[in-house]
């Protein structure tokens, strides 16, 4: 899976989380909870949502490597190439 298709995903599965973020524009850098108001609860959602597109499998521990979008297209490129 090449790094334009795991943004794709990343992205898609932060608008599934959040529909109002459509559009918006994302800071990779920056944690989605600074960004966008971000709790628990959406990083949960959106934790799942990456498993259910992309078939990995997102400890609770790991939940902090995919808080931003470069921090998420890190850990799943990752464990992608592993996969």
């Amino acid at each position: 899976m090449t790094e334009d298709e795991i943004r794709a995903a990343v992205l898609a599965a932060l608008t599934s989380v959040a529909p109002d973020l459509e559009g918006e524009e994302v800071d990779p850098s920056t944690p989605f909870r600074d960004q966008f108001d971000f709790d628990s609860m959406d990083l949960l959602n959106f934790a799942i949502a990456l498993h259910q597109s992309l078939g990995v499998e997102i400890p609770e521990i790991d939940y902090p490597k995919v808080a931003s979008l470069e921090g998420s297209l890190g850990y799943l490129s990752e464990k992608l190439q592993g996969a």
